[in-house]
């Protein structure tokens, strides 16, 4: 027993010992930990909090513009790409501010909030976006061949009908219309990917091939590899 309590008594001592040369640092350990978890936890908040900030700077846009107040709702969108420049946000602020530009015929503005977007976005499908809303514009500048290079400089992915469309329209102004034709018969071929929201107005789409063949424009044969889709039942037009 005297033997056991002296090897009790040497580990304790042995422990005190060992407590004395490093507890500095284990306390400076503990310290750091919390330090580091509370500089985390502030962040997460803080990223929070500027989250909800932009949340409702954009809601407050949307509903300056549903009550037809142009002007101060391209303010409202200014404001958050200064406030909140990262966040996808701002990225819908410029697309919205873009078409309300195009409204007014202020091309110029549009093209710097959608080349902003096309550009920067994190977001590869608002980049995409952007992208064929940019091209639109670049139309209605009466600049067919800077629609489609624009059109040219990314893989459009689920947007290829889109794309198909917008080139078409862009040829169609170039006075191409064989190329036009082929353009749009690829979109209608494309169809809608399996799980996607439409992005294209088929009943338009339908006018433009009608016209064309109207017009004793030969018709074409759908691309090798792709399949004609139905018409959705409800379109949507994405419009700049």
């Amino acid at each position: 027993m005297i033997d056991d309590y002296y090897n009790e008594q040497e580990q304790w001592e042995r422990v005190k010992q060992w407590l004395r040369e490093n507890g500095l640092w284990i306390i400076l350990g503990i310290l750091l930990g919390l330090g580091a978890l509370a500089g985390w936890r502030w962040w997460e908040q803080r990223v929070e909090t500027r989250h909800q900030s932009a949340s409702a700077a954009y809601g407050l846009m949307l509903d300056t513009l549903a009550t037809g107040d142009r002007a101060k709702a391209l303010v409202l969108a200014d404001e958050l790409r200064r406030e909140h420049g990262s966040s996808p946000y701002a990225d819908q602020a410029d697309l919205l501010a873009a078409r309300a530009d195009v409204e007014v015929g202020k091309f110029g503005e549009a093209v710097v909030r959608l080349t902003r977007v096309m550009k920067g976005s994190k977001d590869e499908q608002l980049r995409l976006v952007a992208r064929a809303r940019l091209a639109r514009v670049e139309l209605a500048q009466n600049n067919a061949d800077a629609a489609l290079r624009t059109l040219g400089g990314a893989q459009p992915g689920a947007f290829t009908a889109l794309y198909d469309v917008v080139r078409g329209d862009a040829l169609y102004a170039k006075g191409d219309r064989a190329g036009a034709l082929a353009a749009w018969r690829k979109a209608e071929a494309v169809g809608i990917p399996a799980g996607s929201a439409p992005t294209v107005d088929a009943a338009s789409l339908q006018l433009k091939i009608a016209d064309v063949l109207a017009d004793g424009v030969k018709d074409v044969a759908a691309p090798a590899g792709t399949t004609a889709a139905a018409a959705p039942a409800a379109p949507v037009a994405v419009k700049p």
